[in-house]
């Protein structure tokens, strides 16, 4: 039987990854608690204390527990720390699901940024945006700013592919290349 996995990309050990180039620099972000928040956001609001509307694409999140804005009616919240609030349905009509193993998280940093941000993505980041789910990269992704820095959030199972995409694009803007 032929071995399938060999088609997949080794993703590289998160906790030491880091990729450099001129003006830019990129690392998986580890031990962040990520929750997805879906239906009754004021109620959620009042039960969580995670106040709010979330951030859109490029938006500026501070601290050490905010949310992304995702839809309407649902809020990736990002968090140092657990919230202590129970995953599942709450009466008071939101649904709280734990995704911290699905979603691995990238930050990148550095005056080349924008160079960065423009290959991986159409959306302008200098236009506010409800949602911060977006295309980037070629893939769905979670995209907004935080303490000065760039996160993207992506199904971890496309996590060695961005960072491949990644190494080839900072590669690129250190030597200037339109590749």
């Amino acid at each position: 039987m032929r071995d399938l996995a060999e088609k997949w990309s080794v993703g590289p050990n998160w906790q030491s990854a880091v990729i450099t180039a001129p003006g830019l620099a990129v690392r998986a972000v580890l031990d962040l608690n990520q929750l997805m928040v879906s239906g009754d956001l004021d109620a959620w609001a009042r039960a969580s204390g995670v106040d709010g509307p979330g951030v859109g694409a490029f938006g500026a999140a501070q601290g050490d527990r905010y949310a992304a804005r995702l839809a309407r009616d649902r809020l990736l919240v990002v968090s140092d720390s657990p919230l202590g609030i129970a995953t599942g349905w709450h009466a008071d009509g939101f649904a709280l699901t734990a995704i911290s193993a699905g979603l691995q998280v990238f930050e990148v940093e550095g005056t080349e940024l924008d160079g960065f941000i423009a290959r991986g993505t159409t959306v302008d980041p200098g236009q506010a945006s409800a949602s911060a789910a977006l295309s980037f990269a070629g893939i769905s992704a979670i995209v907004y700013r935080h303490e000065d820095k760039l996160r993207i959030h992506v199904d971890r199972g496309l996590a060695a592919y961005l960072w491949t995409w990644m190494e080839t694009a900072a590669g690129n803007i250190a030597t200037g290349s339109a590749d």
